[in-house]
């Protein structure tokens, strides 16, 4: 996930020349399935039949030239410090580094000459990878200071404080001075803001250090103008696969065991000495990354800002409202609709995806509930496809990112136009009567497994599972993305207090991604999935043969042993979360 950080950006000026120009474009589970009566509008009968598929065809506004996708033939890495280890992903041979706080000890080889670790911004992410550094390093009896850079008068400079870092110490200060002062300089603002400002963070720089971004939305965004990063740093990404509070809230329970955390992935982009692979690494242990996993830059920024607008934000919050309609318009009662969308999907399912797999899923429900969840997934699987090829192609073209740097400046005003900053996500029936569920929700309950949402949702991940799959990227960055991420750091959010509480946690890019998709997701599902069902659209066959059968079952078996053995913790009231969603509530 994008970092996020209270920092205004100012029009972006013409491209010094110091900036040159690049030649590069762009086991079984046992789960109690009670049927409720079906509605009359989900009858299908099975019938084999060939291709049967929805229409539409994928839209893509291109910006600037890319080469095709082409798949990627190795992320191999050498390390002198933390241990890397092979890992067969469905035939694929890939490369990690297992975490583990057994491991901060050899955090000063890793920062070796890093005397001052700069994490600019205080958002989603900044919060949570300073406090997660700075307690892994004490840990270590590393002298390395890490200090918080913000802009002067920022409203972050208490929360900053609240969370141990003074101007008195030294951990807290100007932003930059703090750029200017640091070895490693963490970029954690905003996409918008860091696209805006990354001639004066380059500036402020010193020769010969590193920076550290843990989004490649930068990248894309120079890509975009012909242009590159300067060639007297480093300059690296550690991703995590997850909110910042995730990232904070995980590392925090796992004091208790070895290894909790939230996974990320790492790229060197450019290494001007020789340190930048341990740097990463060092990086990602720190934050208590469970395992760290190689991907570029350029594949990250893509399959994050994709992945975000899919299943992980904007795509699920599109079909539980298209699913909530449809329940509650055949004749189901609001609450139970609530139940068999929202808390079907971030409960049980996201549990048992989780912990066991899709296959899992379906092979939980009866035969009438297979009949059900093969209707939904066939009807569901090629529109969801559309919009979600629709919405690669214009993240890689570039679209997209111009998108987000556009909604960044929209949130002032600017041109005798009014500041537009994003509304709310949460304030129609289908969450006012989230709110009244959780109320008498019993401690611990996941919700019914409906077969027809389950369905839908599954028919959701495999179709961006094989948009990824088919645009080149490894199945480490796949199934984080478009699975873990999901099921073990976003959904829980949604489970513990609704859909804003989810996303608005999230990155200023997530946010405005989700907002811009997820009625696109919504409208296909309407108008194209749910009238197939009621057309009475032979069930494809070939369809359901694939999920069965599709590799992606058994890497998704391997990931889930590098799993931590601790699940999040979300409650309604957490503390963990950005200021403005710190409140009492259902």
């Amino acid at each position: 996930m994008a970092a996020t950080a209270s920092f205004a950006p100012s029009i972006c000026s013409k491209p010094s020349s110091s900036l040159r120009k690049s030649a590069k474009t762009l086991g079984g589970l046992s789960l109690a399935f009670s049927s409720n009566q079906s509605l009359m509008s989900l009858k299908s009968t099975k019938i084999s039949t060939g291709n049967v598929r929805g229409g539409g065809s994928a839209l893509a506004a291109s910006m600037v030239s890319v080469p095709a996708v082409k798949p990627l033939t190795s992320l191999d890495f050498e390390t002198s410090v933390f241990r890397k280890e092979k890992v067969s992903l469905a035939g694929h041979d890939e490369y990690i580094v297992r975490g583990g706080r057994d491991l901060f000890k050899l955090l000063p080889d890793a920062f070796k000459g890093i005397k001052q670790i700069g994490v600019i911004g205080w958002g989603s992410q900044g919060p949570a990878q300073a406090q997660n550094l700075r307690d892994s390093l004490a840990e270590a009896k590393s002298d390395i200071v890490v200090k918080i850079g913000l802009r002067k008068g920022s409203r972050s400079f208490a929360e900053a404080r609240a969370a141990g870092f003074t101007e008195e110490n030294g951990t807290l200060g100007d932003i930059w001075e703090t750029v200017s002062g640091s070895d490693l300089v963490l970029l954690l603002i905003s996409d918008a803001a860091q696209a805006d400002n990354y001639e004066k963070v380059f500036s402020h720089m010193k020769p010969n250090s590193i920076l550290g971004l843990s989004h490649g939305f930068l990248l894309g965004h120079l890509q975009s103008m012909g242009l590159d990063f300067p060639k007297n740093i480093s300059v690296i990404a550690v991703c995590p696969k997850g909110m910042g509070p995730s990232v904070r809230r995980l590392y925090v329970q796992g004091k208790e065991i070895n290894g909790a955390g939230i996974n990320s992935s790492f790229a060197v982009h450019q290494d001007i000495d020789g340190r930048a692979t341990d740097v990463a690494l060092g990086w990602s242990v720190a934050l208590g990354s469970p395992f760290t996993f190689a991907t570029t830059l350029e594949q990250e920024y893509k399959s994050d800002i994709f992945g975000e607008r899919g299943i992980l934000l904007g795509a699920v919050h599109g079909i539980v409202e298209s699913l909530f309609r449809r329940y509650t318009e055949n004749g189901m009662s609001e609450d139970l609709a609530y139940k068999n969308t929202v808390e079907c999907i971030t409960g049980i399912i996201s549990k048992t995806i989780s912990t066991q797999g899709m296959l899992a899923v379906y092979n939980a429900l009866s035969e009438e509930g297979k009949n059900e969840f093969e209707t939904a997934y066939s009807a569901s699987y090629y529109p969801c496809m559309d919009i979600l090829y629709e919405c690669y192609e214009d993240v890689a073209t570039g679209s997209e990112i111009r998108s987000v740097v556009l909604a960044g400046r929209r949130f002032y005003e600017k041109d005798g136009l009014p500041a537009f900053p994003m509304g709310k996500i949460d304030q129609t029936r289908m969450w006012k009567v989230g709110e009244q569920v959780r109320k008498s929700r019993p401690a611990g309950d996941l919700g019914p497994l409906y077969p027809f949402t389950a369905g839908v949702y599954v028919a959701l991940m495999m179709a961006q599972i094989e948009i990824l799959r088919k645009k080149g990227h490894s199945y480490s960055e796949i199934i984080n993305e478009s699975v873990i991420e999901s099921v073990d750091s976003l959904n829980p959010f949604m489970h513990a207090r609704g859909v804003s509480f989810m996303v608005d946690n999230c990155s200023t890019t997530a946010r405005l991604g989700s907002r811009k998709w997820a009625p696109r997701f919504d409208y296909i599902l309407t108008q194209q999935a749910l009238v197939a069902v009621d057309n009475g659209t032979p069930i494809n066959r070939d369809l359901i043969s694939n999920f069965l059968s599709d590799p992606v079952h058994g890497a998704i078996e391997v990931c889930a042993q590098l799993r931590p053995t601790v699940d999040i913790s979300v409650t309604a009231d957490a503390d963990f979360v950005r200021p403005e969603l710190r409140q009492s509530s259902t």
